[in-house]
């Protein structure tokens, strides 16, 4: 009766040499070194002062919308559904969560059946086996197995998984801000490329007026060949640079249907785009604190920070004694008899300790590994914090300066046309020369060009701030807890 008692005292003793043991691969000395940068300690409010602020100034996530543009907002859908990058984005998550599914099974017992009917004949040599005749065996069992996972390291490998997944997750959300902000640029770009196109048009025209009057001028003796060379050779200039204008409107169709996905016929069905009136510049209240969880590729730096933390947690449980339990159960029976009968009946039940002891330092090097990838990690969430914060300052000055620009050129514009009509009338009028006026037209020309420029410029940098400020992403509710904490460094006493 005491023999049992014996067996169990006997298991907790090995079990408890066994933790002794395990202190032979010790994690001394190894930890990770990196610290998360505070969003608090990039101040901004400096850069970012007597500009508007309001509280429900985020964008919305449908922000292209705010232009009121029904064929801009049908453009930004169809590049959503077509764009091979957002199916190359939604197959990377898919394969994330699967990878976080094995490793969640892994963490699981497992059961596992099976049954055969095989023959053999064994050579006489061995009469109690067959006895020099061929034999049927018949068996079926069923197994079972599970590691116990003791400290957790399973379960933070499935964790750190699962991190990884969410990341891939929001880095397809950013993917989707990306290219929405790349369609509007584009439509944007083609408005620009038009406008220039129209002041190509207008110069042509203004030089092939030119030239006739030059040429009455000519043969009424008021002016020499030489203007009329002049004037001729820029007529052609402005035939050339009409030309250039066209095929800028054909390589912005162009880009526009590569963004949708589609080809360059596609290109051929947009309408004509009009610049919009860019919407007044106003913050959010809460910047720059909240841009941690609004811009998706500084949640998703967050997400694996707080993955690379779990690979750690995962990595150190390896240096610690583990039990798992298995058994094996079946009947078998040779081809006379019954295979259900009880007295065929076998099974095992093997309850296993597995410690690291001598390994050759490969469960140091694997932390090492891990230390090292959280530092990497936290390195680039810490970059791309700080290129968060300084894009948005970076966009709110270029809208900003964009803005008073863009109104002194307009003045600009319409003084060199007051001033170009007047030379004219005068040129006409014999009174003005070829040189003033030729240089007036000139003006206006520069004028006009800067003036739709600048326009273009000021609804990117629109579309440019929205994207810096996340495009409306709201991360889910179970988001990533301080992320970028250093990894914990405690550890059981005995591997100290």
């Amino acid at each position: 009766m005491t023999f049992p008692v014996f067996r169990q005292r006997s298991g907790l003793a090995v079990f408890l040499i066994a933790g002794a043991l395990g202190g032979c691969a010790s994690t001394g000395g190894l930890h990770p070194e990196a610290a998360a940068t505070a969003p608090q300690d990039l101040h901004a409010e400096r850069s970012l002062a007597g500009v508007k602020l309001d509280a429900a100034a985020w964008p919305d996530e449908d922000w292209w919308k705010a232009i009121g543009d029904p064929q801009l907002d049908q453009l930004v859908d169809e590049a959503l559904a077509g764009n091979p990058a957002m199916t190359l984005a939604d197959a990377r998550v898919r394969a994330a969560l699967a990878a976080a599914d094995a490793a969640d099974a892994s963490r699981k017992p497992t059961l596992n059946g099976g049954a055969s009917i095989s023959g053999a004949r064994v050579p006489p040599i061995l009469p109690p086996i067959a006895n020099g005749h061929f034999g049927v065996i018949k068996y079926g069992y069923l197994s079972f197995k599970w590691d116990l996972d003791l400290w957790g390291g399973k379960r933070a490998a499935w964790e750190a998984a699962v991190g990884q997944a969410r990341a891939d997750e929001v880095d397809s959300r950013a993917a989707r801000l990306k290219l929405s902000a790349d369609v509007v640029q584009a439509y944007f770009n083609l408005a620009g490329a038009y406008a220039q196109r129209d002041l190509a048009k207008d110069e042509l025209q203004r030089a092939q007026d030119f030239l006739e009057l030059t040429k009455k001028r000519v043969a009424s003796g008021v002016d020499s060949r030489f203007q009329l060379a002049r004037i001729d050779g820029e007529t052609a200039a402005a035939r050339a640079q009409l030309e250039a204008a066209d095929n800028t409107v054909h390589t912005g169709g162009l880009v526009l249907a590569a963004l949708l996905g589609a080809g360059p016929d596609r290109a051929l069905s947009i309408q004509r785009p009009e610049l919009p009136a860019v919407p007044a510049l106003a913050l959010p209240s809460d910047l720059p604190a909240e841009l941690l969880g609004r811009r998706p590729d500084v949640v998703a730096a967050r997400w694996r920070v707080e993955a690379s933390t779990k690979d750690i947690e995962a990595a150190r449980a390896r240096f610690l004694p583990n039990l798992g339990i298995s058994s094996l159960a079946g009947l078998i029976a040779p081809s006379a008899m019954n295979l259900f009968s009880l007295r065929n009946r076998f099974y095992t039940i093997a309850p296993a300790v597995s410690l690291p002891i001598f390994e050759g330092g490969a469960l140091r090097a694997n932390l090492a590994g891990k230390d090292a990838a959280h530092d990497i990690a936290v390195a680039q969430y810490n970059q791309t914090l700080v290129h968060a914060i300084n894009q948005v300052a970076a966009q709110v000055d270029d809208l900003r300066s964009l803005g008073v620009q863009v109104a002194d050129a307009e003045t600009a514009r319409r003084s060199a046309d007051a001033a170009y009509k007047l030379a004219m009338q005068r040129y006409r009028a014999g009174v003005g020369n070829y040189l003033e006026a030729l240089s007036v037209r000139q003006e206006l020309i520069v004028a006009e060009r800067r003036l739709a420029t600048l326009q273009t410029r000021h609804s990117d940098a629109w579309a440019m701030l929205n994207e810096a400020l996340g495009g409306g992403f709201q991360p889910a509710g179970d988001g990533p807890s301080l992320a970028a904490r250093p990894a914990t460094r405690t550890e059981p006493k005995a591997h100290r």
